[in-house]
This record gives structure tokens, sequence and C-alpha cells, in this order.
């Protein structure tokens, strides 16, 4: 072995022993880097990965409160709860969702309306963690969907609470529906601060008592912290936070009342709407037809919407609170009573009806060929003139007509406790001036007024507005604040919480010519217009027909019911309180296409206030009185 060979050994020792030191070194700075991170993680992270980890473990599940329950003033449950099962699913954990709810139809009972609700649901409710394809499952279908869960993942059976209407149609308008929430929902939640108190929450009131009251209503959201296994399912409960029930409502409606009223109008359209003058409870509340709040708990189904949406009755309109009409002679009590105030006329004072008015070259008619003859203040409201009234109300002026009036809550909202209230139109030459762009539109004609002073021409109300009207007449010119709610009821406590009958004004009236008036609309009842609605009475009561027309009657023509089509013909209204002496009750009666206040409307307040002061319960719709006086 040469000396050469000696120092290439040498050289790889050398070598060998320095790839092994760096080796060494990398291997040593790698475990340091690791321990470093071993370190990082388990002890500067370490507070941060524990709740990772106890997030993982631990799910936090919202519990949905009880709703309250809406109750009339007997007692009689009006909106209640009750649970079931529903099949839910998971959109954003599924990858197809047609194909799911078609694999799912060969375990579970699915219909196509159930699919097209779902669709529909995906649309409005984007936001939504599940949505329901069937509720209401039975014992059978919730045990066969439990054996077959494994092949369905994304999809779970859940205990819900329901809403139920036990009435269907019956005071709808008044109570409303509750349904999913949507985006204009979770808009309004987050405006508010309450989106943290709807976790676990899917249905929100959207109309009527239900949503005016929504946060009394919907109580408080419970939490309960589940330990979860791998698949995300519970084990078990670690802690419970229970919720806290919405608070009941007790009505001042009287279910008993709105029945009878419902009853009286039978298939025709209207609204009527009765009050307690001293308080301004609404004793009813009903706008025809109604529809069944129950359709929409569940999301309604896109072939029940349309019914409803399209349908040429227009069910889901509250005749009540958005319905404007002009109306008609029920103005005429508050045109003689400003006059009265004015001292434009006195009750002694009379006119001649040849039964017309000429004005401005132009003849106003009276509904009576060849008039009334020598007509006061009484007759003119008992037999409903308005010749007396088109020359009262070009003595007035409108303006005049306007201020007195408007102190009535005509053209005005009452602040009723439910929302989507229509203002209405008081006109006014400065109405007219706001409403109109064209100088030649903005002025004000004598002529108008005319028309104005027998509740006709640019007059339009609710009956809402036109009920409390007359309570306020019938009180004496003391109005409150019409509302719903009695009550508001702590369902843990018991504890009752009275909404209090609100005065919003008292009307400086004189007590004389507020008798004057109340004599008068007394005498309708039993020698004038409504005298054959109200025979055989064992009360008292005052009242005034009204008929309101819908189209426009050429002049000389005269008007034929049977010659119009039948959503062509003329309003009926009649408004009323009784007894005279101490009223009770106070109401307003709207017939759409009625015909005559005295034949369609009357007849169905002789049955309501028959109810209210007698307890006579009709069991068929209020007949129409084809001989009932024409004049209105």
């Amino acid at each position: 072995m040469s000396f050469g060979e000696f120092r290439n050994t040498e050289n790889e020792l050398y070598n060998f022993q320095t790839r092994v030191g760096v080796a060494g070194g990398i291997v040593m700075i790698a475990f340091l880097i690791l321990l470093s991170r071993f370190f990082y993680l388990q002890v500067i992270k370490h507070d941060y990965y524990h709740t990772k980890a106890e997030d993982n473990r631990i799910s936090v599940v919202p519990i949905t409160p009880n709703r309250g329950n809406i109750i009339d003033r007997n007692g009689v449950v009006l909106a209640r709860n009750y649970s079931a099962y529903t099949l839910e699913i998971a959109p954003g954990k599924v990858t197809d969702v047609e194909q799911v709810i078609t694999e799912l139809a060969g375990v579970i009972d699915i219909r196509p309306s159930d699919r097209n609700r779902f669709r529909r649901l995906m649309i409005e409710a984007k936001g939504a963690d599940t949505l329901p394809i069937r509720t209401r499952l039975t014992d059978e279908e919730v045990a066969k969907f439990a054996a077959n869960r494994y092949r369905f993942p994304g999809v779970e059976i859940r205990a819900r609470l329901f809403r139920q209407y036990p009435f269907a149609e019956r005071a709808s308008h008044a109570l409303g529906y509750i349904g999913r929430i949507n985006n204009t929902d979770v808009d309004w939640l987050e405006d508010n601060g309450l989106e943290a108190n709807y976790k676990g929450t899917d249905h929100i009131g959207k109309t009527g008592i239900e949503q005016s009251y929504e946060t009394e209503l919907h109580g408080s959201t419970g939490y309960e912290q589940v330990e979860v296994d791998a698949a995300g399912r519970g084990v078990r409960t670690l802690s419970r936070t229970p919720p806290t029930s919405g608070n009941n409502l007790i009505l001042t409606l009287d279910m008993g009342l709105q029945d009878v009223v419902e009853t009286a109008f039978g298939d025709r359209r209207g609204a009527l709407i009765a009050i307690e003058p001293s308080t301004g409870g609404i004793l009813a509340f009903v706008s025809k037809p109604g529809f069944d709040p129950n359709l929409f708990v569940d999301g309604i189904d896109p072939a029940s919407w349309k019914e409803l949406n399209e349908s040429i009755d227009r069910p889901l309109n509250n005749r009540a609170l958005t319905g404007v009409y002009p109306p008609g002679s029920t103005f005429k009590p508050y045109m003689a009573l400003a006059a009265l105030e004015t001292g434009k006329r006195t009750p002694t004072q009379t006119i001649f009806d040849p039964g017309y008015f000429d004005f401005g070259g132009r003849r106003f008619r009276d509904d009576k060929v060849g008039g009334h003859g020598l007509v006061d203040m009484y007759k003119s409201i008992v037999v409903s003139c308005d010749t007396y009234y088109y020359n009262l109300g070009n003595d007035l002026g409108i303006d005049n007509i306007s201020r007195f009036i408007g102190q009535f809550g005509l053209g005005s909202q009452t602040g009723i406790d439910v929302q989507g209230e229509s203002t209405g139109v008081l006109p006014s030459q400065e109405w007219k001036m706001k409403r109109f762009r064209r100088p030649d539109q903005q002025k004000w004609y004598a002529g108008e007024t005319i028309s104005v002073a027998i509740g006709q021409g640019y007059n339009a109300y609710t009956p809402l507005q036109l009920a409390l009207a007359i309570s306020t007449l019938a009180n004496n010119g003391v109005m409150y604040k019409p509302h719903l709610v009695k009550y508001i009821e702590n369902v843990n406590t018991g504890e009752r919480r009275m909404v209090e009958p609100e005065p919003v004004k008292t009307i400086p009236l004189k007590p004389e010519n507020i008798e004057v008036i109340k004599h008068a609309l007394a005498g309708v009842n039993t020698e004038g217009t409504a005298a054959r609605a109200f025979v055989g009475a064992t009360y008292t009561s005052g009242g005034k027909t009204g008929t309101a027309q819908v189209i426009a009657i050429k002049a000389g023509e005269k008007y034929v019911e049977s010659r119009v089509a039948e959503r062509h013909r003329d309003h009926a209204l009649y408004i009323a309180f009784a007894p005279v002496e101490s009223p009770k009750i106070a109401l307003a009666v709207l017939v759409e296409n009625g015909g005559f206040g005295a034949s369609a409307a009357a007849p169905i307040a002789r049955l309501v206030l028959d109810y209210y002061l007698l307890g006579k319960k009709p069991n068929k719709p209020a007949a129409a009185d084809d001989k009932a006086s024409d004049g209105d």
C-alpha cells in the first residue's frame, strides 16, 4: 500500500465526518424547529387550540322559545302552538338536492306540492341552515326514516313548534299570520338588534297582530351545550339555559261577535269594524273574504299562493284597514253637526227640496224624484235628503268642511295597533294643490264641494275610520285610539299588563248640538231609511245608511242596479251605535257592490247589535231587504 493511498483514506474519513456533522446539525436544527413549534402550539397557543378542540367537541344549540298564544276577551284561544316532527334538508351539506329529494321519496311520502314549496323556500330563505321538505310526520314515517338515516347525510328529523289558528279564516285579517324568516325579515332583525334572540327561530309575524306584537309574542331564545361525535350528532347535554316563552296577548276582540259578523256577511265582500266607544277597544274586525292563515305556517305552496293572490275577490286585501271608499250619506251627520257648530244652520231651519239643486249651470239631483218638500235638519238625516246637503255644502265651503270633519279622524290614520293602515282622502283646497301637478288640475271648483257634501267626489275613507268617527260621535266627541290588544300576559308569572285606553282628543262640541244629531240618527232606525231593518228591536239605536257610487252615471240617466255589472254596482254602507242613551258599541259596515245601504248593510248591523246587546245568534247570513227605502 503506497503513501498516497493512506492520504486518500484520511480525506475520505474527513469528508465522511463532515457530512455526518452537517447531517447531525440539520437534524438538530429540524429537531429544534419541531421543538419550538411544539412549544408554540402546546404552550403559547394552548388556550386557542383547546378552545378549537372544544368547539369541535361541543356544539351550542339554540332552543326556540314557545310563541305566546293569542286569546280573545272571553278566553277563547285564537292562535296557539303544537309540536310535530319535520324532515329537513341542509342545502349546504348536500351536493344534489333534487336527487336527495327523489331518494327520500322512496322512504317518505313527498308530494309535488312539497317539492314546489321547498324550491320556493330555497329562494326566499337563502341563509337558512336547514329547510323542511316535509312537516308533521307521523310516528311511522319517523321510524322509517330513522332506519334509513345513514343513507342521507345532511338530512335530519327535528321536533318543531307549529302555529295553529283553530278558527281558520275567522278573524284572519286581525290576527295575521306567521311565515318563515326571509331576507327582508333578517334586515329588520339586524336593524333592531334582535338577530341574536332569533338564532334557531324559523318563523316571524308577517301581518296583523302577529307582526305588530312580534317582540312580545316571540320570547327569549335559550341555549344548550351538547357534546357531539365525529359525525356531528349529539352524545350528551353538558349545560342548558332554558328559553323564556313569549307573552300571551288577550284581545279586546269578541270571537262570538266576530263569528256572528262573518256569518251575517255570508259570501259577500266587505268589512265591518265594531268599537267600544268608551275605550276604543275593537270588538269585531272583519274583512271579507278572508284567508286561512294556517296555509302560511309551513311556507305556502305555489298553487295556494296563486289562488289567493290572483283571486278576483282579493282575499288577502285587508278591506277594513287598507280599503278606501266614498262614505256616501254616512257623511251627512257630520255635515249637519258642522252646520250647527258653525252657525250655518239651526235644527228647525228648513229648505224646500224640489228633487234637485241647480248650481253653475248644472243640476244636482236628489234620489227621490219630485223631492222631499220642506226639509229641516232632522228630516234631512232621517230621509237622507241630498238636496239639503247640496245647499249646505255650498254654504259651508270645502275648507270649512275639511277642518271640521277632519276632527273625527276621517282622512287620517287612526293609530290602531296593526300595521299597514291607509290614510284615505279628506279633500280640501290644500290637498288638491299637493295631489295634482298641472295648475288647471290644482284649482278647486265650487261644484266639487257639492259632491263632497253628500259623501261622494274625492272623499275616500277606510271602514276603520268610519267606525272611529261614529264611535267618537256616540261618545260625545271623546275619541279613543282604537286597539286590538287588551292585556299582555306573562306566561311564567301570570302577571297581566293592561294596554290602557288612550284618549286621543276631545272635540269641543256643544252638548245640545250632539243631541240634535243623535236624535236624528235614532230616527233613521225608527222611521227613516233603516227602519225596516230595525223593526221590533227592543233597544234604542242610532244609525245612518249610505250608498257610494262605484262608476259615474251620465247626467239625466237613472241608476238601475239590475242593468249594471255586479262589480260596478254601488257600495252599501251603514254606521250605527247602541244603545243611544249609553252607547256600548259603535260600528261601520261596508258591503262591496251591495247596492243600497238600507237593504244590504243595515240588516247585517241589526244581527250584530242583536247578538251583542241581546245574545241572539243568527245561523245564516243576513237577508238583503229588497223593499227597504231606496233613499240610501
